[in-house]
């Protein structure tokens, strides 16, 4: 993990402001330092377009400290055959830290 201990901020099918929102209220209001933004799959870009509208619009003193990419292996049951296949789907961390 890209910063232990920190409060995270899972991306997945809201808007980008819902969690652009989320992760300034969590950075400012809380008193802490960073915050972990995770996404997997198709929301990787959101997370993204988070991170970015967060250091570009809203909190110029806040910089990426670390990201970690990777994947996982996921069991999913097909509903047509009932049958069980392994899936790989990419995942995304990225640390954001106030400066």
């Amino acid at each position: 993990m890209v910063c232990e201990g920190a409060p995270e901020v899972r991306i997945g099918k809201k808007p980008v402001m819902n969690y652009v929102l989320a992760v300034l209220t969590t950075l400012m209001e809380q008193g802490v330092n960073q915050v972990v933004i995770k996404a997997r799959g198709r929301n990787i870009t959101k997370a993204v377009d988070t991170v970015e509208i967060v250091r570009s619009r809203f909190a110029k003193n806040v910089a990426i400290k670390g990201i970690d990419i990777g994947s996982h292996d996921i069991t999913v049951t097909d509903p047509q055959t009932n049958q069980q296949r392994t899936r790989r789907v990419s995942s995304i961390e990225i640390c954001l830290a106030k400066s």
